[in-house]
């Protein structure tokens, strides 16, 4: 197993509060950090436990011993205005660590935030760094303080790979055609059920028709008109699968730098993929050559950079963000 970045911080979270909320999308580790922190472990992706927490949620949440991970919590969103009762009950700092695979916080059926009794953490796919055994190395905070040199040698070979693997722990496992069918499968499995849990989609296909048309945008500024047009659905829908693809940790809109920050809310972000395995596999790159010759070659290596720079920028541990630049003339 790979040492995650994020690990410390967790460790961190966990003293100082007593719910701490580990987002991220499926298959990225969650479930492992969690088990390597907690002897007492429940997933509500069990169907009767999950039946039973929300018939009797403070019949379940009396009975559980704590220190507890409750994992895919958003599948019982309900239950966090009772995990409240009982902290208020009983404050102690470290009871509860809840994960899950999309945002519960934003739930229309989430009654509580928890406001000044949790923390909220995201974990991404793996870094290169934590690929490589250097999961305490920070690369913007070596590229703020001038700590880095050029390398000697050629890595773009490395970088390539990197690209086309992405950042999911269970590829490092696999080879070849094994990681063209886990990607499809994740896209199928999870992308598929995690948009069906969180949304009433009536037309699924077309939704999937979204989900590969915005990976041929990956890396550029966001039309939802053309999106809209070329799926051949009403811009509301687009809002809607756009909500619903960033809620599930597959993509992430970045927003403008302007001075005037205003701006920032008014003026269109970029849209990205989350990580460049999945991309490749919508985009149907398996190999060096297919990534050079395609036309989407720059949005990919583009959307690289801005994922790695996301991971390390959440693990820095200060107020911080990233935006897109671009000028009048288009120059970026």
């Amino acid at each position: 197993m790979k040492k995650r970045t994020i690990e410390t911080i967790l460790k961190t979270a966990l003293e100082t509060f007593p719910v701490v909320l580990l987002n991220g999308s499926r298959q990225i580790g969650k479930s492992t950090l969690a088990l390597n922190n907690f002897k007492n472990y429940l997933t509500f992706d069990d169907g009767e436990l999950r039946l039973y927490a929300k018939e009797n949620p403070k019949g379940f949440i009396k009975n559980l011993e704590l220190p507890i991970c409750l994992d895919e919590i958003q599948k019982v969103p309900s239950i966090l205005e009772y995990i409240k009762i009982q902290i208020d009950t009983n404050r102690k700092n470290g009871n509860y660590l809840l994960t899950g695979s999309s945002n519960i916080l934003d739930h229309k059926d989430s009654k509580d935030t928890l406001a000044g009794r949790l923390c909220e953490l995201k974990l991404y796919p793996l870094s290169c760094k934590e690929k490589n055994d250097k999961a305490n190395e920070n690369i913007i905070e070596k590229l703020l303080n001038k700590d880095f040199k050029l390398a000697k040698k050629d890595y773009s070979e490395n970088v390539i790979q990197n690209i086309i693997d992405g950042g999911y722990p269970e590829i490092l496992n696999f080879k070849g055609l094994q990681k063209e069918l886990w990607f499809k499968s994740y896209i199928s499995t999870y992308i598929e059920r995690d948009a069906r849990d969180l949304a009433d989609i009536r037309d699924i296909d077309s939704f999937i028709k979204f989900v590969n048309i915005l990976s041929s945008r990956s890396g550029t500024i966001l039309n939802k008109s053309s999106l809209s047009n070329d799926i051949g659905i009403k811009d509301i829908t687009t809002d809607n699968y756009l909500s619903i693809i960033t809620r599930i940790y597959q993509a992430t809109l970045l927003k403008p730098y302007f001075a005037n920050i205003g701006k920032q809310f008014i003026k269109s972000p970029k849209i990205f993929i989350n990580d460049t395995g999945i991309l490749c596999s919508l985009l149907k790159i398996n190999s060096k050559e297919k990534l050079l010759d395609s036309p989407y070659s720059g949005q990919v290596y583009e959307t690289f950079v801005f994922c790695e720079l996301q991971k390390h920028l959440a693990y820095l541990g200060k107020n911080s963000e990233i935006y897109h630049y671009r000028t009048n003339d288009k120059k970026e």
